[in-house]
């Protein structure tokens, strides 16, 4: 029974030898990762919409290139709705599917950017506290 009660403290003696202390820069580099971490998130919803937003156009698309050529179109621009000659209507599709790419691209740049960032904190992290902190996410 002793040996076990002297097994526990060594255990212990060596946990807290191995605790390193966190200094200012540390608590830092943490919570900047928390808040990248949490912009990743975010970025990756917005990608998310863009993409469903993207299906939605592409099928739309397709919808408009079956209308006849002489009907006018109904075409939501805000809240309201305007009666457009249906080569008008495909214009302004494909403007709006340009723009939406824009959007998306730039969007996938911030979140490499963001994912570039944590992983360079992560290193850093890794690098001065080991086990005793986990960064995945």
């Amino acid at each position: 029974m002793a040996s076990i009660l002297q097994r526990r403290m060594l255990s212990k003696e060596d946990e807290a030898a191995d605790e390193v202390e966190v200094r200012r820069e540390d608590q830092d580099k943490i919570n900047r990762f928390s808040r990248l971490h949490q912009r990743e998130i975010a970025l990756s919803e917005e990608l998310q919409t863009k993409l469903k937003e993207k299906e939605e156009l592409d099928d739309l698309s397709t919808e408009l290139e079956l209308a006849d050529e002489d009907e006018k179109v109904q075409y939501k621009i805000g809240d309201a709705f305007f009666h457009l000659p249906l080569e008008q209507a495909q214009e302004m599709l494909s403007t709006a599917v340009s723009r939406l790419e824009e959007d998306f691209s730039a969007l996938e740049e911030k979140q490499r950017s963001v994912q570039d960032q944590m992983q360079s904190l992560k290193v850093d992290l890794y690098a001065r506290f080991g086990k005793q902190i986990n960064l995945e996410t």
